[in-house]
This record gives C-alpha cells, structure tokens and sequence, in this order.
C-alpha cells in the first residue's frame, strides 16, 4: 500500500490527495522524508511543486515550518515566484489557515522571498490583525527592503484600532512601534488623538497635543479638528471654541469637518452670536468644499426664531453674493 502511495505522490495522480488526507500518523512521517528527499534531489520544479501541494495535505507536513522555508528559498532562487504564490495561496484551504500563527508564517515567507505586496494583501485578509501578524508584515517589510513602508504599516493599523475604539489594542500597537524603533508621525499621533476622544479622555488628549509640539511635530487641522470634536461629544462649550480659536493662529483654515461639528453644537446651546460668526468665517476659508447648505441654514432658522434678523440676513446675502461658496439660502418669515 505505501509503495502505491509513493507512486501517486511521486507521479502527482489526481488520487494523490485522498490517499495523503487517509494515511495514517506514521505514514506522515514517511510522506515529510520522501519530500525532504525529493527538496534536494528533485530537478523539475513543477514536480516539486505538485509534491508540495500533494504533502501539504498532511498536518504533520504543515506544521514542519523549515519545510516551508526551504521550499520558498528554493523556488526564489530559480526566479519562480508565481510558483512560491501558488503553493502559498494552496494553503487557505486548509484550517490552519485561520489560525494567526500559520497565517503570519506564510506572510513571513513572501517577505522573505521578496513578494512584498502577497505579504501586504494577504495581511490585509486577516480579520484580527494583531501583534503577531503584525510582526510578520514587519519581517517581510524588512525582507523586501520597504523601510520606507514600515511607518505607513503601523499607521493604518493605529488609525484602524484608535477610531474602532480598540483603544487597548493601539496602545499595543503603539508599543510595538516603539519597541522597533519606528519614530511617529502626525498621523501617528493623530490616530491616538481620535482614540482619546472616542473613549472620551479628551483631555488627555490635550496633553497628547503638548507632547507632540514639544517633540517637534507640527499638528494639523486633523488634530485641531480630533480635540473639537472630543469636547463637543463631552458637551464642553469653552473648549470646543478655545480649540477653534487655536486653527486662527496655525497656517490651517477651518475645512468642512471643523464646520460640520461645531455648528450644529453653538446652535444647541444657544450660543448663537459664536454660531453667527463661525458660520461668516466659512466664507473666508480657502478650503474647496464648503459645508452642506442645510448646517448653514439651521443656523438662519435658529437665528430668526431668536429674533436675531440682521444677523441671518447677513448670512443669506453672503451666501448668494459669495463666488466661493454660493448657497441657496432662504430667509423664513419671523
């Protein structure tokens, strides 16, 4: 029977893959020798890779990880690297697959064999991406020379976990970037910005905001607009406009997102004469998009219910006169 089997094997037959999925443990043993056999002595690289594919049925051959590597570092050095994708991609079919640790090894061997951009896809299939996966992406960065990727890597994954509310899970992220000495940027800590204010700890967040000037990296409107928007959900008045008054000393103007949340909060607390001249301010901007004409609008209604008639007529005439920002606004009897 197992000189059979070795025959279906060697000769890759269709039936090769239910005898390997039917053997016993012991034959597996001898399918992960005749293998190591045919790694060094096989010359034709196709046979190989049906042999591969043929044995990967075996559990004990998947959990063999030098086998994995010997293989790929054979094919990468004959150039065969749809080759290395297509044994690598045979693999999904298995339920190892959706374990973390398989799954991280087979993103380390396409770093390693160069195939920077299978590691990348097939870490961006992965449900939970955690520090293990992580890990491997990095390995495979280093092995395909992207350092220049490796930052973009923990950014997208801080970004991800901060705005989820997986404040925990960034926070590891984050150490790990620091443990790899990987030095953020403003994106960096704009993303742990946003997981502040979605776990309500804005002001930690303004102490984040101190620690990032004093390290020498310039905020942005996104920063500006994350502290904003953390006191609005906290329903703090004064310092949702202090932070609003801190974008007129920076090079940034005001954009739709900075608009979009403060507005609708100046009109819920009735703080209308800020509400009046925040929205002046949007015809002074040089952003390319204004806010929707109904956030403007909202304002003119609640300006005329309180009686402020000048005020919100002011505020219809900028926006039929403006060239920038032209709204349709209308005037509702008082």
């Amino acid at each position: 029977m197992w000189s059979s089997f070795v025959i279906l094997l060697r000769r890759n037959l269709s039936t090769a893959v239910t005898a390997v999925t039917a053997v016993t443990s012991p034959s597996e043993s001898s399918i992960i020798k005749l293998f190591l056999s045919d790694l060094h002595n096989e010359r034709n690289l196709d046979t190989l890779i049906r042999n591969f594919k043929t044995a990967s049925h075996s559990h004990r051959f998947r959990a063999k990880h030098g086998i994995y590597e010997r293989t790929v570092r054979r094919l990468a050095s004959a150039d065969r690297f749809q080759s290395i994708h297509e044994i690598l991609q045979y693999q999904k079919q298995f339920n190892d697959f959706s374990k973390e640790g398989f799954s991280a090894r087979i993103i380390t061997l396409y770093g390693k064999s160069g195939m920077f951009d299978n590691a990348h896809k097939l870490f961006d299939e992965i449900p939970q991406r955690t520090v293990l996966s992580l890990n491997a992406l990095f390995s495979a960065y280093l092995h395909s020379k992207k350092f220049d990727m490796v930052l973009s890597l923990f950014n997208t994954l801080l970004v991800e976990l901060y705005a989820k509310g997986r404040f925990e899970d960034g926070e590891k992220i984050w150490n790990q970037m620091e443990g790899k000495s990987v030095t953020p940027d403003v994106k960096s800590y704009n993303a742990k910005l946003v997981g502040m204010v979605v776990v309500k700890k804005t002001n930690d967040a303004v102490g984040l905001y101190e620690k990032i000037k004093n390290e020498g990296v310039k905020p942005n409107l996104f920063s500006f607009n994350a502290l904003i928007k953390g006191f609005v959900n906290e329903g703090d008045l004064d310092e949702a406009k202090k932070w609003y008054s801190e974008i007129a000393s920076t090079d940034f103007d005001p954009n739709v997102e900075t608009f979009a949340t403060l507005l609708p909060f100046l009109c819920e607390k009735d703080d209308l004469n800020a509400a009046f001249q925040v929205s002046k301010d949007i015809f002074n901007t040089r952003c390319r998009f204004g806010p929707r004409g109904s956030l403007l609008q909202q304002v003119v209604d609640v300006l005329v219910s309180n009686s402020m008639i000048s005020e919100a007529e002011e505020i219809v005439k900028l926006g039929k006169a403006s060239s920038h920002f032209r709204y349709k606004l209308n005037l509702p009897e008082g």
